[in-house]
């Protein structure tokens, strides 16, 4: 098979396999790598000490794969319309299984395909040395917007990305078009003013980096903004207008897990670790653990909590672990500020 149709067989299974769009950028230098390495120095990156590392790598998938020539970008839709009524918010892409384990297995399959034509590979869902949003857009599939998440004309804000590089010469498509204009609707919307400037963020304010990436105490500035959130933030993501033509996602993986959503914020604070566990089994959620999630639990409260939420909490502030009895003891007190003691 020519290049060209290797690349259209690719596209068709990529497609069959339920990603929603499929594009290829040449593997060669990120466009923005001078920025990315900029606000690693200036320190933007916060805790994520793993982003700090191997820069030249990241900056360039022929480091990271020897002899690569081309770069497949997919997108995978998982929206899923507004989702349950509850006194919290969890970022929509954490509402069930977790995508890295499902997005893998489709990779799997893509590379197999890959081999037979002579193709080596190297496959990541957000986890490895590559700035995808970079090769996203050299791709054409959508452009980086001003809150620095991927944009998709179909799809909106609401996609993965996932990359495979290869060592197979494949066409290359158009890159995308800057399509923001004049809008600033995500940076007005940001409850921690975490967009800087356009397309500069400081994760270090940023709401899904404080809950989920963030390991020690929430810092007392933010704790106000965080609102209901207790996993993620989708805040610029909402506010975003192209995702009027968003569309529901086909993947049921994705949809609201009923287990979790059924559940009050106090409820969550009686769970043990075992309980937890189970809980959150195959969610990204599991990831950060008991401690970090009741800690995002009990700024919730702090925020949104009634004097019936004060004797779950008590229990939680006398928690042998500090960064629950301390995040429940500021809770205890913003709710009897709130309602006169």
């Amino acid at each position: 098979m020519s290049p060209v149709e290797i690349k259209t067989a690719l596209v068709a299974k990529a497609k069959s396999l339920g990603f929603d769009d499929c594009r290829i950028a040449p593997a060669r230098p990120a466009a923005h790598r001078e920025l990315f390495e900029q606000w690693i120095a200036e320190g933007k990156h916060g805790d994520m000490a793993w982003m700090a590392r191997n820069l030249e790598r990241r900056s360039d998938p022929r480091i990271v794969l020897p002899g690569a020539r081309s770069v497949i970008v997919m997108a995978l839709n998982y929206f899923q319309g507004s989702g349950p009524s509850t006194r919290y918010r969890i970022a929509r892409y954490a509402w069930n299984d977790d995508y890295h384990d499902l997005i893998e297995k489709k990779l799997r399959e893509l590379d197999d395909f890959l081999i037979t034509h002579g193709g080596t590979q190297r496959r990541y869902v957000d986890t490895g040395p590559v700035l995808e949003r970079d090769f996203a857009s050299e791709s054409g599939l959508g452009w980086g917007g001003k809150s620095t998440m991927q944009i998709h004309r179909r799809l909106g804000t609401w996609f993965f990305l996932a990359d495979i590089l290869t060592t197979l010469d494949l066409p290359a498509d158009t890159p995308a078009k800057d399509m923001c204009g004049k809008c600033t609707r995500c940076i007005d919307a940001c409850p921690t003013q975490a967009i800087t400037a356009p397309r500069s963020m400081d994760a270090r304010r940023c709401i899904s980096y404080l809950t989920i990436e963030h390991k020690g105490d929430i810092p007392l500035e933010f704790r106000r903004a965080i609102g209901d959130r207790i996993y993620g933030c989708d805040a610029c993501l909402d506010a975003c207008p192209w995702n009027r033509h968003a569309q529901e996602s086909r993947e049921a993986a994705f949809q609201a897990r009923k287990t979790v959503f059924s559940k009050s914020l106090r409820d969550f604070l009686a769970l043990t670790d075992d309980e937890f566990r189970a809980l959150f089994s195959k969610s990204p959620i599991k990831r950060i653990k008991r401690p970090a999630f009741l800690r995002n639990v009990c700024v919730a409260l702090g925020n949104v909590g009634t004097s019936d939420d004060l004797p779950a909490l008590e229990i939680a502030a006398a928690d042998p672990h500090p960064l629950i009895a301390d995040h429940a003891a500021w809770a205890i007190s913003e709710i009897r500020r709130r309602h006169g003691g």
